[in-house]
């Protein structure tokens, strides 16, 4: 089955940004005396908020101290997230391969898009993307849909036009909320077995399996 569009997750999907994501947390953890937080459970946090990540983190329910921890995260990325965020090899093949075929492309992602726009811009030409929607763009994180239904209302689509590609369980969350058909990407710390129960078009180990 083919689609008017893929709107695709950003961490994890599209790009390893774990050694930046890793380096900003402990960063600012080890700054507060949290030296104990494995290199692991980082990782596993990828995808959620920031304010989520850290509570998960920390144990820390404080909405001030969390909202401190994420000014602190922000500064660190400016330094540290895109000089350590990297394209998956088939990343670019993949995505040429869908636009030649006529598709629309979007990113449905909790990151800032000004922080997403800073890597693209390094391997894509301008108007690549047809949306890029970012955690400022939305009120809602997911999973819950808001920023998926954006961007397919901005496409002028139905979510019967759309495949959204993850590699979690909240993306899997966010395309069922949408009514969206999902594809689900193993290059994350999500293992198949936790997004087999979700509704899925297919689960790859890559984005090679979208235009297989």
């Amino acid at each position: 089955m083919t689609y008017k569009a893929y709107l695709f997750d950003f961490d994890y999907t599209l790009v390893d940004s774990s050694r930046g994501i890793v380096t900003c947390f402990r960063n600012v953890l080890s700054r507060h005396g949290y030296n104990q937080v494995g290199e692991y459970n980082i990782k596993r946090t990828i995808g959620k908020t920031l304010e989520e990540s850290f509570s998960i983190l920390t144990g820390i329910t404080n909405e001030q101290q969390i909202a401190a921890f994420k000014e602190e995260y922000v500064e660190e990325a400016k330094i540290h997230m895109t000089a350590n965020t990297f394209l998956y090899p088939e990343t670019s093949n993949v995505l040429q391969s869908l636009k030649e075929c006529g598709a629309r492309l979007g990113i449905i992602s909790t990151k800032f898009r000004f922080r997403i726009n800073e890597l693209l811009r390094q391997h894509f030409d301008e108007g690549f993307f047809n949306i890029i929607i970012g955690g400022e763009d939305v009120q809602h994180a997911k999973p819950h849909p808001e920023g998926l239904l954006l961007a397919i209302h901005h496409l002028d689509l139905t979510p019967a036009d759309v495949l959204y590609i993850g590699d979690s369980v909240v993306d899997a969350q966010t395309a069922q909320a949408a009514h969206v058909d999902f594809a689900g990407i193993l290059h994350g710390m999500t293992t198949i077995d936790e997004l087999l129960p979700y509704p899925h078009r297919l689960i790859a180990p890559s984005l090679e399996g979208i235009v297989a």
